[in-house]
């Protein structure tokens, strides 16, 4: 267990202003650390608020960032991107912006790259076994059941 540093709200602000200035940050991260920090109450939400107004703290912008990034990066589906986003407490406004980052041509276009080269991975011959293991592992990693399926039936055309 992480020892507690006891900061006042003007050490933990230029603390955090550090913390959000390295990357993006949500609400429930900064939340996080000034707990750790031993700033609680009245003072955190000082602490918060004033990150906001110097647009250290931005969840529009945090949303955005995380869901580029995931799907760039991690080729995350949207669904898994939208269910993180909301373990991080983020309003379903900023999620839907920050799902409004992934071109649906780049989408389709990520999801049929995985779908091939999962099917070509599994070493069953049988078309319908294949095609289940790829849609489960494609949903798994947060894509549409109805578009990894449409995907998932032009395989065995290729």
């Amino acid at each position: 267990m992480k020892k507690e540093i006891k900061l006042t709200p003007q050490q933990a602000l230029l603390k955090l202003a550090n913390y959000c200035a390295y990357q993006e940050r949500c609400h429930l991260e900064v939340t996080n650390k000034l707990a750790e920090y031993g700033v609680y109450y009245e003072d955190a939400d000082q602490v918060i608020a004033e990150l906001i107004i110097q647009n250290y703290l931005n969840e529009e912008r945090f949303a955005k960032a995380f869901a580029g990034g995931k799907f760039r990066v991690k080729k995350w589906g949207r669904n898994k991107i939208k269910q993180e986003l909301k373990l991080k407490k983020i309003s379903e406004y900023c999620i839907k912006q920050g799902l409004e980052e992934i071109d649906n041509e780049q989408y389709m276009e990520v999801l049929e790259k995985e779908a091939v080269q999962k099917y070509k991975a599994i070493k069953d011959k049988n078309f319908l076994v294949k095609a289940n293991k790829t849609a489960q592992y494609l949903v798994s990693r947060g894509f549409e059941t109805d578009l990894v399926w449409d995907v998932v039936k032009q395989l065995n055309t290729k």
